[in-house]
């Protein structure tokens, strides 16, 4: 028998497939490392850069300036001034027959009254109406004195009435011939009144003026003096 034994070759072939392995290992290792170092390696170059969306030509953008929302200002209102319209009286509607306004003192009155009279005439006429009331006579007046533009409208009618001026103006005289527009002339009713005051008006100082208008009264004498002649019609005065 000999005493050399043959080399252990299985021992070599491990070793190196043991090298191999684990040069194998290192090498993934290493590949392994780089790729993480560059998914986590954030001080690279290109995420130095700041990223901007591009715009014309690859320039940013304009700034986005958010839209302005519009104020309203609040309207103030002046202090005391009311905030709702304020109601206005309601006029009781009138007729140009019953309700004339004064020239010189702009008071208004009813032309069936005394009040528009002048005070000559008002104050004869009251102490007449006294009188004929004693009497059991009631002396009403239908129109005392007039506006100047009731007595224009009256004239007018009048003319297209008689068909011309001078027949007119035996009934209606203009306004600026008119005793009732001065408040000096007053028509009564009814005709128990006129009677009345055509006998008994002269002690009083009032007069029945025409022939034509048993209604038709002025203050044409003194108290207790005869009344004078009567005249045909308001135009016959005229001329």
């Amino acid at each position: 028998m000999t005493n050399h034994l043959p080399p252990r070759r299985g021992f070599s072939v491990r070793a190196r497939l043991l090298s191999v392995t684990g040069l194998a290992v290192v090498a993934s290792l290493l590949i392994w490392h780089n790729q993480v170092a560059d998914l986590l390696d954030f001080d690279s170059a290109a995420d130095k850069q700041p990223v901007v969306a591009g715009g014309p030509n690859g320039s940013p953008p304009p700034p986005v300036v958010p839209p302005s929302i519009p104020v309203k200002t609040p309207i103030r209102t002046p202090a005391g001034t009311p905030t709702k319209k304020p109601t206005l009286p309601r006029k009781t509607p009138t007729t140009e027959a019953t309700i004339s306004t004064r020239v010189d003192d702009k008071v208004k009155y009813s032309e069936e009254s005394i009040e528009g009279l002048s005070p000559k005439l008002r104050a004869r006429l009251q102490k007449a109406m006294k009188a004929a009331a004693a009497d059991g006579v009631t002396i009403r007046i239908n129109s005392g004195r007039r506006s100047a533009a009731k007595q224009a409208r009256l004239f007018k009618e009048a003319i297209a009435k008689y068909g011309s001026v001078k027949a007119a103006m035996r009934w209606v005289l203009p306004p600026d011939k008119s005793q009732h527009v001065e408040g000096r002339a007053v028509d009564i009713a009814p005709q128990a009144a006129m009677v009345w005051l055509n006998t008994n008006g002269w002690k009083y100082g009032v007069c029945r003026t025409y022939d034509n208008e048993p209604w038709h009264f002025e203050t044409r004498s003194a108290p207790g003096k005869k009344c004078p002649p009567r005249y045909s019609s308001s135009y016959a005065e005229l001329g």
